[in-house]
């Protein structure tokens, strides 16, 4: 028993230095791949895949990946990778294809480096850590941004932050970095948030925001920003980032628009039409702006018509008739301001329904006219409504608001031919599906 317990620890020895013995062979092809490879780059393209497949292999071995030089290998390799897709990229030279695929080479490279400077014991191998970081900040930046314009959000905050924490452990080492420019800073911690704040990790985005926010420079994003973040909880609270930032930055449109959008939020419509204004005289073709102030506008009737106060409800109603009119000068196929034009008779004409059934039950001869005369005045809403969804919907069959409204529209006028049709379309819709064609041809 004891000679074959004896025997299986000698197996395992021999095996853990066999693999040993692998690990090491394996790291030293990947340096030789990497010596051959900075060579003659042009040439020795296919060096650096082995170089990275030998690294790869050299990781398994305990005993080599608990070793400084591993990882300072590891970086310089992985370093190299990044420093050829950033050729490629900006000076298209090369080809992507003759690269090894490493998701994310600049990144895993930083990750080694400060492996290998956290392991380091002699000074020469912390400063060997501390070189290949620094050389590799610009790098991280450049690949940041790449991966930013092509929306892999997530690698580029990872790339941007390793960006600011190679710089702090540069400073705290005694180190030059390339933030050292407080300007420069600045800047990566603004690209950095934006980052944070599209890949979805609000929870490192906002304390980015905030650092930029208390140096009293922040630019008008960091306030958009800051607004967006804190609103998810209170959005009161969080307009004083963007009451602040419109002070600071009057002339900045994504500021007016998300104030915009926050009195939209709360359905402050009074608050809206001086902001609308403003936003036209800035953006006068932007058609969303025409009909976002219409939309305000009828709110505004529809509020005065419930409350009985006539002459503004009419008022009101000729400034959205007015906006949306504007909006289809510029473009008669906008969509949005078809609907909208034929939203505004629609309702009206509901409104004037219930007036109508109050008339209802009157049989006298004067009841009797008053009802007609007000139906008569109800269809010729309906009739303006028309043509405006018709348009609608030749823009768009599958917007189920604009099929409810001619469906009624048809049913009203004793069109239940037409009415039934346009309801097949409708439950096409509500059941998920999509109609092909348009009922109404333009």
């Amino acid at each position: 028993m004891r000679k074959l317990v004896a025997s299986s620890l000698f197996i395992l020895l021999v095996l853990s230095a066999s693999f040993a013995q692998d690990g090491k062979k394996a790291l030293n092809t990947a340096s030789r791949a990497l010596t051959a490879f900075n060579i003659d780059p042009t040439s020795n393209k296919p060096k650096l895949k082995e170089a990275v497949d030998a690294i790869r292999e050299a990781q398994n071995s305990s005993d080599v990946n608990s070793t400084v030089k591993f990882w300072e290998t590891k970086g310089e390799i992985l370093n190299e990778v990044a420093t050829q897709i950033m050729t490629v990229r900006q000076l298209g030279l090369g080809s992507m294809d003759e690269l090894p695929v490493v998701d994310n080479p600049a990144y895993e490279a930083f990750e080694a480096y400060s492996k290998a400077f956290s392991m380091a014991e002699k000074k020469f191998e912390k400063k060997d850590a501390l070189k290949g970081l620094q050389n590799l900040q610009t790098i991280l930046y450049s690949l940041g941004i790449y991966d930013y314009e092509d929306e892999k959000y997530e690698k580029a905050f990872q790339s941007f932050n390793a960006v600011i924490e190679t710089h702090d452990l540069l400073k705290a080492n005694g180190e030059a970095s390339s933030l050292d420019d407080p300007t420069a800073f600045q800047d990566q911690l603004f690209v950095t948030g934006l980052a944070a704040l599209n890949a979805g990790y609000k929870d490192k985005a906002l304390p980015i925001f905030e650092k930029l926010y208390q140096t009293g420079e922040a630019k008008a994003a960091v306030y958009e920003a800051l607004y967006t973040l804190k609103s998810e909880t209170d959005r009161e609270a969080a307009y004083k980032y963007l009451d602040e930032g419109r002070k600071k930055y009057p002339d900045e449109v994504s500021l007016l628009f998300a104030e915009i959008n926050h009195f939209l939020a709360l359905n402050q419509l009074d608050n809206l039409i001086g902001k609308l204004k403003t936003a036209i005289e800035k953006e006068p073709d932007n058609l969303s702006l025409y009909t976002t102030m219409g939309n305000v506008y009828d709110n505004l009737y529809q509020k005065e018509s419930e409350g009985g106060n006539a002459a503004k409800a009419t008022e009101y109603f000729n400034n959205a008739m007015d906006y949306f009119k504007q909006a289809l000068e510029k473009d008669p196929k906008g969509f949005d301001a078809n609907y909208s034009m034929g939203a505004l008779y629609y309702n009206k004409a509901a409104a004037m329904t219930q007036e109508l059934q109050k008339l209802d039950g009157d049989y006298t001869k004067e009841g009797i006219r008053k009802y007609e005369e007000k139906k008569k005045e109800i269809f010729q809403e309906f009739d303006k409504a028309m043509p405006y969804f018709k348009k609608a919907e030749s823009l768009d069959p599958n917007d189920a608001n604009t099929l409810i409204a001619l469906k009624e529209i048809f049913a009203r006028k004793d069109d239940l031919a037409t009415s039934n049709e346009i309801k097949k379309r409708l439950d096409v819709v509500q059941a998920g599906g999509k109609n092909d064609s348009s009922f109404f041809k333009e």
